[in-house]
């Protein structure tokens, strides 16, 4: 039997009487075959008589195990949905160095996030095991085979741009013509998961226990897709040069408006107690860089426009990088915002204690969380 610091504060516990009558002595206080076992560790008590430290100060909930890899995972998936959409815009309208490069972007970007998401899971086939099912009501399950429908759409757009940059060197003999009908209908298929790419990592994030991210799910989503705006546009504007990259500083500008009011309005509808990770330590820091970086870079793309050479294509390039750094700010921010929260019992007990006051003063008594 463990002892603890807090053994102190237990009351004594009557001795058990035995069938004689005398007090049992055993150890656990008669806890054996056919005992009826011993006190409680911890007795039962009501979330509204908690404070907020919890349990002795302990974590009401468990954090995932999930490190830096996953948050990586999750700035790239904004940069392969958002790149796939300005794809099909350029697709579109006929540009073909705007539509090369971010193509290839969304395909290389898909594939690192792929392979971040493989080192956490720490054993490349247990994504292929999550690949067996799919279940609706899973973000997990609904995500994984959204990435690889959109790998395997935007991988044939992006082999036909490899193809063209080698002058048809590729060894596909018949197979040519094949992959340049493909293509197009490819392009368009992947934009069309590109948006849930992009998103459905917030959906996965705010379908947790964890305080920080539950407490935004409504919101996190519109926050994740301007991210993604961000990183799509900045990788386009270091990549394309020339007036070609025209549509990428209009989706910087558009991306840098929503990425601030989106995130305006979720700290604004959100618990404010379960919302403080985001504004204190290490997330924190991230999230303030990443306004600030926002902000920089489509102030940047607006200067580039012109038609002026280097100067400007410089500073095109420049706003690209800030607003990559952007991106990868609020996305690590929020991930690691999440984390931090599951170690304060506060974050969890505080808002309950308050979700709860607010329905019994509504009037509703009869449900699961009033009926405690």
């Amino acid at each position: 039997m463990t002892s603890s610091e807090f053994d102190q504060f237990r009351p004594p516990r009557a001795p058990r009487k035995g069938a004689g009558g005398k007090a049992d002595v055993r150890k656990g206080g008669g806890k054996g075959r056919g005992g009826r076992g011993d006190d409680l560790m911890v007795p039962q008590v009501e979330v509204e008589h908690l404070d907020a430290r919890g349990y002795y100060g302990h974590p009401v909930v468990k954090a995932p195990p999930w490190e830096w890899p996953v948050g990586a995972y999750l700035f790239l998936g904004g940069v392969a949905g958002g790149s796939g959409l300005l794809a099909l815009g350029a697709q579109l309208t006929g540009a073909a160095a705007l539509r090369r490069n971010t193509r290839l972007t969304a395909l290389g970007a898909a594939g690192l996030g792929a392979v971040a998401l493989m080192v956490d899971l720490g054993r490349p086939e247990r994504f292929l095991h999550m690949l067996r099912t799919f279940k609706v009501t899973s973000p997990m399950s609904v995500g994984s085979w959204i990435l690889v429908g959109y790998s395997s759409f935007i991988g044939v757009a992006a082999v036909g741009e490899v193809d063209r940059l080698t002058a048809d060197r590729l060894p596909f003999g018949p197979l040519r013509p094949v992959l340049r009908a493909a293509e197009g209908p490819a392009g368009i298929a992947a934009a069309g998961l590109a948006a849930p790419l992009a998103a459905y990592t917030a959906v996965l994030l705010g379908d947790t226990a964890m305080p920080t991210w539950n407490a935004v799910h409504r919101d996190l989503p519109f926050v994740f897709v301007s991210s993604a705006s961000l990183a799509a546009a900045g990788a386009a504007l270091v990549t394309t040069p020339g007036q070609e990259a025209g549509p990428a500083r209009t989706l910087a500008v558009l991306g840098v408006i929503g990425d601030v009011v989106a995130t305006r309005v979720m700290e604004k509808r959100a618990d404010p107690v379960a919302i403080e990770p985001l504004h204190h330590g290490t997330p924190g820091k991230l999230l303030r860089w990443a306004e600030r970086l926002a902000v920089a870079g489509g102030v940047g793309a607006l200067l580039a426009g012109g038609r002026r050479g280097r100067v400007r294509r410089g500073v095109a390039a420049l706003s690209g990088a800030t607003l990559l750094a952007a991106s990868a700010c609020t996305r690590f921010g929020v991930f690691e915002a999440g984390l931090e929260s599951a170690a304060d019992p506060r974050y969890t007990i505080e808002p309950q204690k308050r979700r709860l006051a607010r329905r019994r003063a509504e009037g509703i008594t009869g449900d699961s969380i009033t009926g405690l």
